[in-house]
């Protein structure tokens, strides 16, 4: 007789065992019909799943987060369906759940084709209509293996193959259709109302360049329409505003083949590049930031000593000479001990706070490389904070507040914090990690600041903070971090004299705003779709004639817009007005700045905006203040504004 306690405290009491959709029917019809599975003492199962005694339960709709992952997991098999009802002979692999969908890996003896897709999609939704049930069985795994097998699924028998003996596996049957998998899934096909195929991509078997070749499909699937419409939409936005489109387009920079992963920033791209180093250099020295610069190529002995070499060496670029091996900088951190290391340090020269913008080169996979996103060769807004353990705490909290106003700055005010804590493979002692691990979350809270724990996620040399941005379209981006290191300046001698004149090892602070300039001038792209603002715009305003009378006037009024730190161009082609602003307009340009007979005989300049408002005529000196004013309030005090 087995009592059922729900979410609400409220409890059910049944005098035989029951079903989470037996549960779902007593509460009532509506919650039955909506119902996908359920959490039976904290374990995520079917609805089918059938509970013996007393238990704790919460019925899982398409409402909850589990609901969605059941319903993308269930559309991986939903696709494999599909396929294998209309190429036989296509082999099934493995199908996840990936972030806002789902894909399936395929064997197949011919690429599949977007008319393949369409079909696929089209028998999907076929599958959709006739509510197929599925159900879930057990079998052992040797009746497994001969199971897979002789349907010819020699993937699916090997995957088997690997799961330890005598251990029960679950199979999901939906019609003709019947997959290992651990789900749970939904009660049937019906509940997959949202699916929509994305596209077509080539896998190795279990991710090993040494295997074959795979298809894989990718798909997403939503609550209903309304998110897939939507999603869709954002997708989109998101290809309109990709950052190696939108690259080419305003000609900021290029990749080519010779040199893989590495940008070749062009002069417009060149100048978003500084106006970001110029910021943060100008920003890191208010806050206490001594700026430093470290080699590029550093003998491999010191990467051995910091144990990079042993982690990371796979992606180290290395170069031999004269008998010695030395590595090309995958980080700056090593370094900046070196310079630490100059010299006797006190307890009164902590905290101190090192910046570089370091160039780094690691040895990203071929396949891995996206644009200016992921790359092989990029520069960090690195810093790292040489500290007492009692000032880890004030430290942390100040640079929270520093990375808020240059997240402000750059347009970013929704932020994600995470803290990862110890993993079970660590260096230091519980009572350092523990003391780590509470000054981390008295920063986040002393803030009031909401945040999730990641239990486990924490680097082998202490815990860490990371900081993600949502951009415009709700895409999440992870820049930020502050890493406490118990375990790197041990490692490489550093130390400090402490009031009682006994030597202590510091307590290191790795931290990044930013992150990689690169990626985040991509980031930056995508979320303003290349209309930058005024202060980080690569050409600010272009000024222009109408005919060639106004040349002259024009280039003087260039040159006293460039004499106060503005990055303005002319534009004194013999071509049409309005053909000349249409162009800027699409190069994304703020400003553009029109001068004839009138404004000539004024002093002043049509000022037009790149959205097409008409800001009328200026004087050249308060278009001059204004601009200058728009670009030192980054934007929050506008052109016009006093």
């Amino acid at each position: 007789m087995p009592r059922i306690t729900l979410p609400d405290g409220s409890s059910r009491q049944f005098d035989h065992a029951v079903s989470v959709l037996d549960v779902a029917r007593d509460i009532g019809p509506g919650l039955a019909k909506a119902t996908l599975g359920g959490k039976v003492d904290d374990k995520l199962v079917d609805a089918s799943y059938l509970i013996e005694q007393d238990a704790s339960l919460a019925i899982i709709t398409a409402r909850d987060d589990e609901g969605l992952d059941m319903i993308r997991h269930s559309s991986a098999h939903l696709l494999a369906q599909a396929v294998k009802q209309l190429f036989p002979s296509a082999q099934v692999t493995i199908g996840p759940v990936v972030e806002d969908g789902f894909y399936y890996d395929f064997a197949f003896e011919r690429s599949f084709t977007p008319e393949d897709l369409d079909a696929i999609e089209k028998r999907m939704a076929e599958l959709v209509k006739q509510n197929i049930p599925v159900e879930r069985s057990e079998m052992e795994r040797d009746e497994a293996v001969r199971f897979f097998r002789e349907m010819g699924e020699d993937y699916k028998a090997e995957i088997i193959s690997s799961i330890p003996a005598n251990e029960p596996l679950s199979l999901y049957r939906q019609g003709d259709f019947i997959d290992l998998c651990r789900g749970p899934h939904v009660p049937s096909t019906g509940h997959l109302k949202a699916v929509k195929l994305t596209k077509i991509a080539g896998a190795y078997w279990r991710g090993n360049s040494d295997n074959e070749m795979l298809q894989r499909i990718y798909g997403t699937a939503w609550r209903d329409k309304k998110e897939l419409k939507a999603y869709l939409h954002r997708i989109e936005e998101a290809e309109k505003r990709d950052h190696r489109r939108l690259g080419k387009q305003l000609d900021l920079f290029h990749l080519q083949e010779e040199a893989p992963g590495m940008v070749f920033w062009h002069p417009r791209g060149w100048a978003i590049y500084q106006a970001i180093e110029q910021y943060m250099r100008r920003n890191q020295r208010l806050r206490g930031y001594q700026e430093v610069k470290t080699p590029q190529v550093v003998d491999i002995s010191l990467w051995q000593k910091s144990g990079h070499a042993d982690k990371f060496g796979d992606d180290m670029f290395t170069v031999n000479t004269e008998d010695r091996e030395y590595a090309i900088k995958p980080m700056n951190c090593p370094c900046h001990v070196q310079v630490y290391n100059q010299g006797l340090k006190s307890y009164r020269d902590l905290p101190l706070r090192m910046s570089e913008f370091g160039s780094c080169h690691r040895n990203e996979m071929s396949g891995a490389l996206h644009g200016i996103m992921r790359v092989r060769g990029f520069t960090q807004d690195d810093g790292h904070i040489f500290c007492t353990e009692d000032q880890i705490q004030p430290e942390v909290s100040e640079f929270i507040d520093f990375l808020h106003a240059v997240y402000e700055d750059f347009g970013f005010t929704d932020v994600i914090y995470r803290l990862s804590t110890r993993p079970e493979q660590r260096v230091g002692s519980d009572a350092d990690w523990d003391k780590a691990e509470k000054a981390l979350a008295d920063a986040l809270d002393n803030k009031g600041l909401e945040w999730l724990e990641l239990p486990g996620e924490g680097a082998f040399y202490g815990p860490k903070i990371e900081f993600s941005l949502k951009d415009c379209l709700g895409r999440v981006w992870q820049c930020g971090t502050v890493q406490v290191d118990f375990s790197m300046p041990g490692r490489l001698d550093a130390t400090y004299v402490d009031e009682s004149g006994e030597r202590r090892t510091p307590v290191m602070l790795h931290r990044a705003i930013l992150g990689s300039f690169e990626r985040f001038i991509g980031i930056l792209i995508e979320h303003h779709e290349g209309k930058l603002p005024l202060w980080l715009a690569p050409v600010q305003a272009v000024v222009m004639n109408i005919t060639d009378k106004q040349a002259d006037f024009v280039s003087k009024a260039a040159e006293i817009l460039q004499n106060q730190g503005l990055r303005v161009e002319t534009d004194l082609r013999n071509e049409k007005i309005g053909f000349k602003i249409r162009e800027h307009t699409l190069k994304r340009i703020p400003y553009l700045l029109v001068a004839g007979d009138r404004e000539v005989e004024l002093n002043q300049l049509a000022v037009r905006s790149r959205d097409g408002t008409d800001l009328g005529s200026i004087d050249i000196d308060q278009l001059a203040e204004g601009l200058l004013r728009e670009v030192n309030t980054r934007g929050r005090a506008g052109l016009l504004e006093d």
